[in-house]
């Protein structure tokens, strides 16, 4: 397991004092807590892994938790950069080549503030960033439209566009859990390391042309 140096960002905000903790431990993770409200709202279904699960994703080769702490160690946003599970067709890109943002979530009394982008930047900190292409999957039945006011294609924009100041570009694919709902999206972030022949096979395992090559 490559282990990759932590960074500590402290920033202050209208509800108080953030600590931002890259590369974050299995122990770093078990020592902070969720609010009691975190994801839990009417119709609102994040992807949001359990403390558990967090603390195993910490564990992988070259995974990146990044929490956003208050002074009580509550964590009040939280990302992952990992690589997909085996199953996934993204596996197929590469021996760690594709690694997907699995998570970006920030509490509902936090947003606005900066939060996102600070947990963003911490993410792709990672060394690794241009040896990699680094994907995201949008499900709409994930996000919190009561919380953002927003129809489903408005919250796609928002996503889009917040995801392209990070140097996500839309891709088509046709993963039909993407292709479910019109406003579901897939972006990914193309490292400049990455060659020609591997984007080309990117490209195929998007349409799963790869499984019919000779």
């Amino acid at each position: 397991m490559g282990a990759f140096q932590q960074t500590r960002v402290h920033r202050e905000t209208p509800r108080g004092k953030l600590t931002f903790v890259s590369f974050c431990r299995p122990g770093d993770i078990e020592s902070a807590r969720f609010p009691a409200d975190f994801g839990r709202y009417p119709r609102y279904r994040p992807i949001l892994s359990s403390k558990q699960k967090l603390m195993e994703t910490a564990g992988e080769p070259d995974a990146n938790v990044v929490l956003a702490l208050t002074s009580g160690h509550e964590i009040v946003g939280v990302a992952v950069l990992a690589y997909p599970s085996p199953e996934e067709r993204w596996r197929r890109v590469g021996d760690r080549v594709a690694m997907e943002v699995a998570v970006i979530e920030v509490n509902r009394q936090w947003r606005s503030m900066g939060v996102a982008g600070m947990l963003m930047t911490l993410l792709l900190s990672h060394p690794l960033v241009e040896d990699r292409i680094c994907y995201l999957v949008g499900y709409s039945w994930t996000w919190d439209l009561d919380g953002s006011n927003k129809t489903p294609m408005e919250y796609r924009t928002m996503l889009g566009t917040f995801f392209a100041g990070y140097g996500f570009k839309p891709y088509q694919t046709n993963d039909p859990n993407v292709n479910l709902r019109p406003e579901n999206l897939f972006m990914a972030r193309i490292g400049s390391g990455i060659s020609q022949d591997i984007q080309m096979r990117f490209k195929r395992v998007r349409f799963n042309l790869d499984l019919h090559a000779s």
